[in-house]
């Protein structure tokens, strides 16, 4: 986010809230990738062997599944800004718990706490960074995912750096999640009232806040009702869960693919992963002016073809520097497609505010959770290339979902 993509006639209260909400991303993209590069150290420390350290560490997902469907309640009741801060103090509290237990059943007992937290937060700050958006009147919402990017750099960067210094671990996650907590903390009073609180906001004409959500003419929701609007859901669940799988392709299997197929050494292995994370993030800081300017809509249908072809020629004819540049066209083409589905979400007519982006955001982490299983199965049965086919699938499955995404009309009002 760039401060010359900030609107002067927005008013100074809204262009603050959007810095707090960044502030809110940025730190959950930190808090859990401090942890990721001191797992080597836990899980000796542990003395667990590796099934149950993957157990262990598995009770985060599970954590987060458990609980995510209460995140929508939470927001009606509380507030989407005091959701979001409270549940990254507690991710971080239960962070730092987890880097200080003696037992594996305690860590896990902690990932599982910090799972459920991380969960709500994820739901509490998209919420509220959606309702920044629709004051902006322009799409915004990419940036945010942008800086968890950051975040997420930033975090593996002070993992890293505290692995190599030998600072103990938990020490570290004491220290950085008190200072990530302490951010969240102080931009809560930039943030915006949350829905039923004094001084919540008044949306655009024709717009509504975070009560009942009617129809929107050039939306793609407007042509359902009843049932409908649970259809409408489901597409946009796939979508998002589309995204999530290429992500999670990058994440689990790049360096594999790379080192086993071609036979590359663990330092251009990696690459596959760096490609395909490093074009995601240019593709959400570009992510806002392409939706301002086509709708989501028609970016999605862009984002899904490059997803399907550049990773399917990859796949067709194998070779190393085709395969991650088939890695980094499915990380661009996947920028801006959760934030699309969480917006069109949480602007479903019928709903409850807070329920289509929690059900989303909840069922958007089971494909992180089947993925993996799914394509190693397809992979050991015939090879992981056969299974990383189900990359230019998403692909496909996302030009066949997108008519459910709002128009370039629909997006623009937010």
């Amino acid at each position: 986010m760039t401060l010359k993509t900030i609107d002067p006639a927005v008013p100074l209260p809204v262009r603050r809230a959007r810095v707090a909400v960044a502030a809110l991303f940025l730190t959950n993209g930190a808090l859990f990738a401090n942890l990721l590069p001191r797992f080597p150290e836990i899980k000796a420390m542990l003395g667990l062997d590796n099934a149950g350290f993957g157990l262990a560490a598995a009770a985060f997902p599970l954590g987060a599944m458990l609980a995510g469907l209460a995140a929508g309640a939470l927001i009606r009741r509380f507030g989407s800004a005091r959701v979001a801060v409270a549940g990254t103090v507690l991710t971080a509290l239960a962070l730092a718990c987890a880097g200080m237990a003696p037992t594996g059943l305690l860590f896990a007992a902690g990932m599982g706490i910090a799972g459920a937290m991380d969960a709500i937060t994820d739901v509490g700050q998209n919420s509220h960074g959606l309702r920044v958006q629709k004051l902006f009147g322009r799409s915004i919402l990419n940036s945010f995912h942008a800086v968890w990017s950051m975040g997420a750099v930033l975090g593996g960067l002070m993992g890293a750096a505290a692995a190599g210094l030998g600072v103990p671990v938990p020490l570290h996650l004491a220290v950085s999640g008190a200072l990530f907590a302490a951010v969240s903390l102080c931009s809560l009073r930039f943030l915006l009232p949350g829905a039923g609180e004094a001084g919540a906001e008044t949306a655009p004409a024709g717009e509504a806040s975070d009560g009942a959500r009617p129809a929107r003419a050039g939306g793609a929701t407007s042509r359902f009702s009843g049932r409908g609007k649970y259809l409408v859901l489901l597409a946009l669940v796939l979508v998002a869960a589309a995204g999530s799988l290429v992500e999670d392709a990058g994440n689990t299997w790049a360096a594999l693919y790379l080192r086993d197929g071609f036979g590359a050494p663990a330092s251009i292995a990696g690459l596959g992963f760096v490609a395909l994370v490093g074009a995601q993030f240019v593709g959400r800081l570009v992510g806002d002016r392409l939706v301002d300017r086509f709708g989501e809509r028609l970016v999605a249908q862009a984002g899904g073809a490059l997803v399907a072809l550049g990773m399917g020629l990859a796949l067709l004819f194998p070779s190393l520097p085709g395969s991650i540049a088939g890695f980094a066209a499915a990380g661009f083409g996947i920028a801006t497609l959760v934030p699309a589905a969480m917006h069109g979400a949480d602007n479903i007519p019928g709903l409850r505010p807070g329920t289509g982006l929690t059900v989303l955001s909840w069922l958007m982490r089971i494909s992180f959770l089947l993925s993996p299983p799914v394509v190693g199965a397809i992979a050991d049965a015939t090879s992981l290339r056969t299974g990383l086919w189900v990359v230019p699938l998403a692909g496909i499955m996302v030009l066949a979902l997108s008519p459910v995404l709002a128009g370039k009309r629909a997006a623009g009002r937010g």
